[in-house]
């Protein structure tokens, strides 16, 4: 009975830190689809990049990197950021979140 649990325990140790790094990369990249959301709303209302860079750091974290782009007619928020969580530095995934919005008439 003890041989087994010493040679099961490294692969149930194994599964649960592999489930943990999943869960952590899905809380992340929801965080980051939620401030790119966040921040297209609040670029194509006019808002300057300082002000988006804000809402978007402060609803991601401050470990993304974020960019901007404006066409005239589109805006575009994308950002990325490591994994997080306890397992995060071990894991060398970046995760990305892209989101356009039509600019509002009359924005400058």
């Amino acid at each position: 009975m003890t041989a087994e649990f010493a040679v099961a325990l490294p692969a149930v140790v194994l599964l649960l830190a592999f489930l943990l790094a999943g869960g952590a990369a899905g809380i992340t990249q929801l965080r980051l689809e939620d401030a790119v959301r966040a921040g297209a709303r609040a670029l194509a209302r006019g808002e300057d990049a300082g002000s988006v860079d804000g809402i978007v750091k402060r609803l991601a974290g401050e470990s993304v990197a974020s960019s901007l782009t404006d066409d005239g007619e589109w805006v575009t928020v994308t950002v990325s950021s490591p994994v997080g969580g306890a397992l995060g530095p071990m894991i060398p995934w970046t995760l990305k979140a892209s989101a356009s919005a039509r600019a509002e008439a009359g924005t400058p």
